[in-house]
């Protein structure tokens, strides 16, 4: 007995120590073979933040060697006093209202009439497809080919309707024009999204909906938009994402002209860094963009919580 009860404090510090190694977590195999790339990444994300941060407080010196000068809070000041900066970033937001709202209404459309289709439905995606996959800088080249005003078959089309402008040398016609640019790329990628969601609802929902008289227009209002509404909210955030920091087509079409009527955000950035190579200043515009677009996606997330919870 008394070895017995010598014992037991042993044996319930061992069985004790076992519970504790269970609860602690364990790197497995997989762990242990992807620490290093993970590592790396971590590196060249955080490091680069980091000088980010370290360069809107500075003024970046580049003869004989990047040099940082401590300049406070200068950068930060002419950003939230800069007239030009403002009216950019009122630009992006217009842009970008236009650019989403089109691809969003244009790519549901799209998708509800081949949800409609039956023969034929992949012949007509893959043709729907073609223009998200080229790169952005050749949609560039190729609308302003085509809005030429010497050759260029749209510029031919409008005048022939009456319009003798230049289309990309007008503010308002320029704008459109690289608006029209980004959704034609990009509404096949929200219509496959929504395609993809539309074939995900049960088909028996859709036939006790018919069957209880529901028409065309009842069944989209309360059973497909309801069913596909957050992955409405995906598509919909994937391309806010995307339009925030979008610059290829505008580049390549217009450099932000003309007299600055498609000078976005993005756009700025770039001149302010690499042609006038303020980097302090550029480093400031670039948190900030990044400040605009951890905004939009919290919105959206918090969106889809939302939803989630009230299902």
């Amino acid at each position: 007995m008394a070895h017995a009860a010598q014992s037991s404090p042993v044996a319930r510090g061992s069985a004790e120590q076992r519970i504790t190694a269970r609860k602690e977590p364990r790197i497995g195999f997989e762990g242990k073979m992807m620490s290093p790339g993970l590592v790396l990444l971590a590196a060249l994300s955080i490091v680069p933040f980091l000088a980010l941060i370290a360069m809107s407080f500075s003024r970046v010196r580049l003869l004989g060697g990047v040099r940082l000068d401590v300049a406070g809070l200068t950068n930060w000041a002419r950003f939230f006093t800069d007239a030009d900066m403002w009216m950019s970033w009122l630009r992006t937001v217009v842009y970008f209202v236009l650019t989403v709202g089109l691809e969003m209404v244009l790519g549901v459309g799209i998708a509800l009439c081949l949800f409609r289709v039956l023969r034929g439905r992949n012949i007509l995606l893959s043709l729907l497809l073609l223009p998200m996959f080229a790169a952005p800088s050749i949609v560039g080249l190729l609308g302003r080919y085509l809005t030429d005003s010497t050759f260029g078959l749209y510029a031919w089309v409008l005048r022939s309707l009456g319009y003798t402008g230049d289309i990309l040398g007008s503010p308002v016609s320029a704008f459109a024009a690289v608006v029209l640019m980004d959704v034609w790329e990009w509404t096949p990628l929200i219509a496959l999204i929504t395609l993809a969601g539309l074939s995900s609802v049960p088909q028996s929902v859709r036939e006790a909906a018919a069957v209880d008289g529901a028409g065309g227009w009842m069944t989209l209002r309360y059973i497909l938009f309801p069913a596909i509404s957050n992955v409405l909210l995906v598509a919909l955030l994937i391309r806010s994402m995307d339009a925030i920091r979008y610059f290829d087509i505008i580049w390549v079409t217009t450099n932000g002209g003309p007299a600055d009527a498609t000078k976005i955000v993005p756009v700025r950035l770039y001149e302010t860094a690499f042609r006038f190579f303020d980097l302090g200043y550029a480093a400031a515009i670039g948190l900030a963009m990044l400040v605009f677009s951890i905004l939009i996606a919290r919105t959206f997330v918090r969106l889809l919580d939302v939803r989630g919870l009230t299902r």
